[in-house]
């Protein structure tokens, strides 16, 4: 059974007619060709797939596309302002902040969503809202140092 599903995308309206049960990540992936977002576990642990939905981080994985009906989602495609990227994306530049990338979407998508719920985070809070956001190469330190660095300019510039 096949259902029409509008919601933003991006900052552009979007409609989709297919399974309401369909998974968010599949959608982006292969009707949209969105690949930024990750296929990592599938069940929503790892966060490789996460996007914000209404500002919020979301695993993708866990979402049926129906859930995002009327909504705003926004994928590490459309965080950026055009050639200007966000804040977080920034500063995971400057500090190096990846390794083999994989993860690096998911770990910059949750840390928007976690700096939009906490804009002036200790670092303690910084490592318990990115726990379970995981990683195997080991950038930890300067992925906790980006998002520092994300905060302060993000208070200052308010983005």
């Amino acid at each position: 059974m096949s259902e029409k599903i509008k919601f933003t995308l991006n900052g552009k309206e979007v409609a989709v007619e297919m399974d309401p049960a369909k998974k968010l990540l599949w959608v982006l992936r292969t009707h949209f060709n969105l690949t930024g977002t990750k296929y990592g576990c599938g069940e929503g642990y790892c966060g490789s797939c996460t996007v914000l939905i209404d500002n919020s981080a979301v695993r993708s994985c866990a979402i049926s596309i129906d859930e995002v009906a009327g909504k705003k989602v926004v994928t590490i495609e459309g965080l950026s302002d055009g050639e200007k990227l966000h804040p977080v994306q920034q500063a995971f530049v400057n500090h190096d902040a990846l390794q083999c990338g994989y993860c690096t979407p998911g770990m910059i998508m949750n840390a928007v969503g976690f700096l939009n719920q906490l804009p002036n985070p200790s670092r303690q809070d910084i490592i318990y809202g990115m726990e379970d956001n995981l990683c195997r190469c080991g950038a930890h330190n300067r992925i906790l140092d980006a998002i520092e660095e994300a905060a302060e300019t993000m208070r200052k510039f308010g983005s």
